[in-house]
């Protein structure tokens, strides 16, 4: 089942030191996940600015149960990065050429 999750940062003055303290270490987590082919894709979410202000990703996973257990070992999540979390069902299009 696929799912997308939209997660935004949080917006107090610390917010985006804290995205960058530990985004090598997000990066490495979800180059593991897309390893075991969950991740199908994502990135930053950017202001108008082209500041960090949060991510999207697209997961593959058996079910939402699955997912919540990938996300307690996301450095943004244990690190408090993502202070607004929506995750919902996703049906990516076939799109033939």
């Amino acid at each position: 089942m696929q799912f997308l999750l939209i997660a935004y940062d949080g917006t107090d003055s610390e917010a985006l030191q804290r995205r960058m303290n530990c985004r090598a270490e997000h990066l490495e987590k979800i180059a593991t996940v897309k390893r075991t082919g969950k991740f199908l894709c994502g990135g930053a979410i950017l202001d108008e600015n082209e500041k960090m202000i949060g991510s999207m990703i697209l997961y593959e996973t058996t079910d939402r149960k699955e997912l919540d257990n990938l996300l307690l070992n996301e450095p943004y999540v244990y690190r408090k990065v993502w202070e607004k979390i929506e995750i919902k069902p996703f049906r990516m299009a076939k799109i033939e050429i």
